[in-house]
C-alpha cells in the first residue's frame, strides 16, 4: 500500500494545524504548481494533483478526522518513537480517539512516498526542408542497462528551432509507485548552404555579376518546393535587400516570415583581354561624366 502524506505535501511536518493553516498552505502550492505556470512539465501537474487531493481531505473535518487514524499509524506513530514520546496518559489516548490519532502498536509499515523519475533530455537536428515539411526521425538511447533503444520521433509540420517534443514515460524509472520521467526531444533547424534561418524569416545571399548589378536582371529560386521569380532592379548595390513577404519559413500561427534577399557582387577572377578593354571603356566613359 503506498501511504500519501497529506501533511507533508501541503508542506507540513505534523498534523497539529489549524484549518486556516491548512488554507494558506493550499493556496500556496496549488500557486507553485498550476498547469498554467507549468506548461509541459508532467511532475509539476502529479504534485498539483496530490496538493488538491490533500486539500480536499484535510479542509474536511470528518475526512480529517478519517485520515488521521491512518497518518498517525504511518508517520506519527514513527516519529513518536524516534523522540521518546511512545507512551501516551489515558487523557491524551482519550483525545487522540476522538480527534482520530489512535495509536497502533506492533505495526512495521512505513510511510512510502512515491518518486518521479527523472526527464532524460537529449536533441536532434533537422534540415530546414524536413523542418518545414515534417518527418520522422529515430534517435538511440542507452537505458539504465547500457542497452541501446531506440526511438521514433515524429516532427511536425512547421516545427520551430529549439522546440522540444515530449514523449511521455521515456525517462528514467520511478520509485516506489512513481512514474516514470519523460523523454524531452529538442529540435534544433540546420541551415543550408543557400538560406538561413532567422527567427522565421528565410535570408538568401544572391549573388550578382557587375552587369546584372548594373542593368538589372530576373532570376529564380527554389524555395520549400516552390521557383520564386526575383526582379533585380538595374544599379542595386551589394548589400541592398529584396524583401518578399509571406515566403519565409513558418510562424507559429501557420502565416509565413519574409523572404530576404541579399544582392552579394561577384567580381570575376580572372579577365581576358576582351574584358579588360570593355572595363577600360567604362572606366573612360564614367570618369568622362
Amino acid at each position: 500500500m503506498v501511504f500519501k502524506d497529506y501533511y507533508k505535501i501541503l508542506g507540513f511536518d505534523t498534523n497539529k494545524v489549524t484549518t486556516d493553516e491548512i488554507k494558506n498552505a493550499y493556496r500556496e502550492q496549488a500557486k507553485k504548481y498550476h498547469p498554467d505556470i507549468n506548461s509541459n512539465d508532467r511532475r509539476a501537474e502529479e504534485i498539483f494533483k496530490d496538493v488538491n487531493e490533500a486539500y480536499k481531505t484535510l479542509s474536511n473535518d470528518k475526512s480529517r478526522r478519517k485520515y488521521d487514524f491512518s497518518w498517525f499509524r504511518y508517520v506519527g506513530r514513527k516519529r513518536n518513537k524516534q523522540t521518546g514520546k511512545e507512551k501516551k496518559t489515558f487523557k491524551e489516548l482519550l483525545i487522540s480517539i476522538l480527534f482520530g490519532n489512535v495509536p497502533r502498536k506492533n505495526t512495521k509499515k512505513s510511510v512510502i512516498t512515491p518518486k518521479y523519475g527523472e526527464n532524460i533530455v537529449t536533441e536532434i537536428n533537422v534540415t530546414l526542408e524536413e523542418a518545414f515539411f515534417g518527418c520522422q526521425k529515430r534517435i538511440g538511447l542507452k537505458n539504465i542497462k547500457g542497452r541501446e533503444t531506440s526511438f521514433g520521433i515524429k516532427v511536425p509540420a512547421g516545427v520551430q528551432n529549439n522546440d522540444k517534443i515530449r514523449i511521455i514515460g521515456q525517462g528514467k524509472p520511478g520509485a516506489n509507485g512513481g512514474k516514470n520521467g519523460d523523454l524531452l526531444v529538442y529540435i534544433h533547424i540546420k541551415d543550408n548552404k543557400k538560406m538561413r534561418l532567422v527567427g522565421t524569416d528565410l535570408v538568401y545571399e544572391m549573388p550578382l555579376k557587375v552587369w546584372e548589378a548594373a542593368l538589372g536582371t530576373t532570376k529564380e529560386i527554389l524555395v520549400f518546393g516552390e521557383n520564386i521569380k526575383i526582379i533585380v532592379p538595374k544599379l542595386i548595390s551589394s548589400g541592398e535587400q529584396l524583401i518578399i513577404n509571406e515566403k519565409g519559413y513558418r510562424n507559429s500561427n501557420g502565416t509565413r516570415g519574409k523572404l530576404i534577399i541579399i544582392a552579394k557582387l561577384i567580381l570575376p577572377k580572372n579577365i581576358n583581354d576582351v574584358e579588360k578593354d570593355l572595363y577600360l571603356k567604362l572606366k573612360n566613359a564614367e570618369e568622362g561624366k
